[in-house]
């Protein structure tokens, strides 16, 4: 009797498991695995509200010398169309994007940059939408795989790495010196800056694939996408190209992959031909509420943007 429970129990745990495993790897799109264990050391909340913090900085001083775009700019309205195709498929990836507010501006710069903060902060640099002259679909594919970042929480994992190293480091000077330093360090301290591990690039790629072919973009931009960044590195690298691998491998990623999304890019084509509104509302949202309500945010509704 005593083995027939044991064999029930691990039957069940074994259901369970399976259950996840497959809630979190989809028959359909890419697959990456799960997210980063070490990211649970720092909290989400902090590390959105340092986020929210300094997004807030950043939109002063743009606005102080005039480099913020207004919202009826074309490029902004160009942007914020492309985040509210590819939006209502990010809680698939954390359902804590359900309740983000998402913002999208565009300060005016000639970097060739662009990045997604913690909790939604969307930024796009002019120079890399004109130097480039990104078609729609090359900026979806640069749109996906920043709000990827964030998605995965790539720099709550980074800023977890750091203060492990930091409490380690203290721990260290306790036993050998008899002092420490602050365990806390930088983490979180300056997102804007923060540099990704290659491991977090292809992740970001992968995800950010399946948010613009899901969007009704076309993947396979990423190609020309990525040929336009390596002849604007002949020079000297972008910035935004500097923390990324090189481009012949970021190309053959997305050849290796395309397969995993095209399906569902000729979906998402096929309804934005017969006029589909993109799948926005989930079940028990309501449609009134808007970017800056304290529910879900539907996104039909205007993105967040700069005040005039």
């Amino acid at each position: 009797m005593r083995k027939s429970w044991i064999a029930v129990a691990l039957t069940a745990v074994l259901a369970a498991s399976l259950s996840v495993a497959m809630a979190r790897e989809p028959d359909e799109g890419v697959k990456v695995g799960n997210p980063s264990f070490l990211r649970k050391l720092v909290s989400a909340e902090r590390i959105e509200k340092a986020a929210s913090l300094q997004f807030g900085q950043l939109k002063t001083q743009a606005e102080a010398k005039r480099a913020l775009l207004p919202p009826d700019h074309p490029q902004n309205v160009r942007l914020r169309k492309i985040a509210r195709d590819l939006l209502p498929h990010a809680d698939k990836w954390n359902p804590r994007a359900k309740d983000w507010r998402w913002e999208v501006v565009t300060l005016q710069s000639r970097n060739i940059n662009a990045f997604c903060m913690p909790g939604g902060k969307i930024v796009f640099f002019t120079g890399i939408l004109e130097q480039l002259r990104l078609t729609d679909d090359e900026a979806a594919m640069i749109m996906g795989h920043e709000i990827a970042h964030a998605l995965r929480e790539h720099a709550r994992e980074r800023a977890a790495k750091t203060t492990l190293t930091n409490l380690t480091g203290r721990i260290v000077g306790l036993l050998i010196f008899g002092q420490g330093g602050d365990v806390l360090g930088a983490a979180g301290s300056n997102l804007l800056t923060l540099k990704f591990s290659r491991d977090d690039e292809r992740e970001a790629d992968l995800v950010g694939m399946e948010l613009t072919a899901r969007g009704g973009y076309d993947p396979a931009a990423g190609v020309t996408l990525w040929e336009k960044m390596s002849a604007a590195a002949k020079g000297a690298p972008p910035q935004w190209m500097s923390t990324h691998p090189s481009s012949e491998s970021r190309i053959q990623l997305i050849k290796d992959h395309l397969k995993d999304v095209q399906p569902l890019y000729e979906r998402a084509k096929a309804g934005k031909a017969a006029g589909a509104p993109p799948e926005t509302l989930r079940k028990g949202q309501d449609a009134s509420q808007g970017p800056n309500s304290s529910g879900p945010w539907p996104p039909q509704a205007p993105l967040s943007g700069p005040k005039q």
